[in-house]
C-alpha cells in the first residue's frame, strides 16, 4: 500500500520568509515547524546559493525542509542530499560568458549611484547575479539603493541595455530582492524546480515578486501550483494561518 503524499508548501525566501538577506524570525520559523509541517511537506526555492539560504534559515533550519532549491532549483537538494545540478558555464561556453560579463562590468563603470561597493558580478552554479551597487554594501546602503532604484529604474534599464547588446543570447533576466538581478538560460527560472516535485498533486507557492519581470512570476503562473502573492514575512504568516484555518 502506497503512503499518501502530503500537499506541499513551496516558499520563496527573500521578501517571503525573510526580509531581504535577513534571518527568518523565530515566530515564523516555529509556525512552519509546529503548525505547517504536520499537514504539509515544506520546501524552499530561492535565487541565492545554498550558503546564503542556510544563513537566512538560521544556520540549522534547513533540516525542517524536505526540498531546498537554491539558484532557482538549479542546485536541488532532497533531505539535505543533492539530487540535481545544472551549470551555466557548460551551457553557454566560456567565450560568450566572458563577453557578457565584460559588457556588464563596463556598463556598471558608467553608473553614478548613491554608493558603490564591491562584488558586482557573482558567478553561481546555474546563474549569474549582477548587482550595480555591489553585494558587499551594508544593510543601510542596500535600502538606500532600493529606494533609488524605485525612482530611477537602474536594474530595469540595465537589463534593457544587455538585451539590446546580446539579442541572440538565450538568457532570461529576473529582478529579485532589493539590489540585484539574476541572469540564466530561458527555462531555468523557478519553474525548473517543479521537475523534482512530480509526486505532489497539490503545491502551494508563496512569493512576493509575482508581477511580470519578478523572479516569482513564471512559477506563480504555472498550472501546477496554487499561487499566493505576499507582501512580506508577516503577510506570509497571515496567509498560512488562513490556509490552515488557524487563528
Amino acid at each position: 500500500m502506497e503512503l499518501e503524499v502530503k500537499p506541499l508548501c513551496l516558499f520563496d525566501v527573500d521578501g517571503t520568509l525573510t526580509k531581504p538577506r535577513q534571518v527568518i524570525t523565530k515566530d515564523l520559523f516555529e509556525f512552519l515547524k509546529e503548525k505547517v509541517r504536520p499537514q504539509f511537506d515544506i520546501a524552499l526555492v530561492g535565487g541565492s546559493d545554498y550558503s546564503k539560504i542556510t544563513e537566512q534559515m538560521g544556520g540549522t533550519g534547513l533540516n525542517e525542509f524536505t526540498y531546498v532549491f537554491s539558484e532557482n532549483g538549479l542546485v536541488a537538494r532532497k533531505n539535505d542530499e543533492i539530487v540535481g545540478t545544472e551549470n551555466i558555464q557548460n551551457f553557454i561556453g566560456e567565450e560568450q560568458l566572458q563577453e557578457f560579463i565584460n559588457f556588464a562590468l563596463r556598463y556598471m563603470s558608467t553608473l553614478t549611484l548613491p554608493v558603490k561597493r564591491g562584488t558586482f558580478v557573482e558567478f553561481r552554479t546555474g546563474l549569474i547575479n549582477i548587482c550595480p551597487v555591489g553585494r558587499s554594501c551594508s544593510q543601510k546602503e542596500r535600502e538606500q539603493f532600493a529606494e533609488y532604484d524605485q525612482v530611477h529604474c537602474v536594474r530595469e534599464k540595465f537589463i534593457q541595455a544587455i538585451t539590446k547588446q546580446f539579442p541572440n543570447l538565450p538568457f532570461k533576466y529576473s529582478i529579485g530582492g532589493q539590489i540585484s538581478f539574476d541572469v540564466f538560460p530561458k527555462g531555468w527560472d523557478k519553474t525548473y524546480c517543479l521537475k523534482y516535485l512530480d509526486d505532489y498533486t497539490t503545491i502551494h507557492f508563496f512569493g512576493d515578486k509575482t508581477q511580470p519581470g519578478g523572479n516569482d512570476y513564471e512559477i506563480s503562473q504555472s498550472a501546477r501550483v496554487i499561487s499566493h502573492t505576499v507582501s512580506g514575512p508577516e503577510d506570509t504568516l497571515e496567509q498560512l494561518k488562513k490556509l490552515l484555518s488557524v487563528k
